[in-house]
């Protein structure tokens, strides 16, 4: 089954609107046919600004970091899912490691979103991973078929399509530690064995501190259908060359 290959780059809470603009000026710059999927995931005001951009390029699809699992009401401070798709959005990420950490997201909370995420359209990124505690008490496969069991409880057959799963190992996110192909690999093909529909179509991502230097050897794996990218991702000569390893690789 071919799955085409995915850069997807997350810029968290960073880029001001100068930043953006030497970005894609650089971007502008270097001209190459990418053969691969290229994603970014802007802070949500920034959002708008990104889609005028890429709608005059054509080449970069634009998506969230995150959305609320209602789509109106008095929720201060929470991003619409409806309101996303409604402005265009193409795709949301949903269960980063860091919502998980920091703002005590649930598996439960998680599944809400997704199911809520996926009713208006949107595509959804659903990030599952282990941390170093896990990994070291060899729970890793534990942890990660429950994340997913619950995460995607009562996904609809029909929207499975617009799925697509991010393993980020949590000990190797920022820290400038990465999985190893190996270790990768077995958790992406565990991650896929979870999967009850759309299984082999489904795109598995890899996220944790993804560089251009360690891309090709991750991507090689069957089973690891692209990256999921924080800080390399901010710059545009690095982005642009994960997006060039993505090129020449086709699942």
């Amino acid at each position: 089954m071919k799955r085409e290959i995915h850069i997807v780059g997350n810029w968290k809470m960073n880029q001001t609107m100068h930043e953006i603009s030497n970005f894609f000026v650089e971007m502008s710059k270097m001209k190459m046919e990418l053969k691969c999927k290229a994603w970014i995931a802007p802070q949500a005001l920034h959002i708008p600004i990104l889609k005028e951009i890429a709608f005059t390029t054509g080449s970069i699809q634009v998506g969230a970091q995150n959305c609320c699992e209602q789509d109106a009401g008095a929720f201060t401070g929470e991003i619409s899912p409806l309101a996303l798709a409604d402005m265009g959005v193409e795709f949301v990420i949903i269960g980063h490691s860091e919502r998980r950490t920091i703002y005590k997201e649930s598996n439960e909370l998680l599944n809400k979103k997704v199911l809520k995420a996926l009713s208006h359209g949107l595509k959804v990124i659903y990030c599952v991973g282990e941390t170093l505690e896990e990994r070291e008490a060899d729970l890793t496969l534990k942890v990660l078929a429950e994340q997913m069991s619950l995460g995607l409880k009562n996904l609809p057959e029909d929207k499975a399509a617009n799925l697509l799963i991010a393993y980020e190992p949590v000990w190797a996110i920022g820290t400038g530690k990465t999985a190893t192909a190996e270790q990768a690999e077995e958790a992406h093909a565990f991650i896929r064995s979870q999967l009850t529909t759309h299984a082999e179509r489904t795109v598995i991502l890899y996220g944790g501190s993804v560089k251009p230097d360690n891309i090709d050897s991750l991507l090689v794996k069957e089973n690891i259908d692209g990256a999921l990218v924080g800080g390399a991702s901010l710059k545009a000569q690095d982005f642009r060359a994960l997006c060039g390893s993505a090129s020449v690789i086709r699942k």
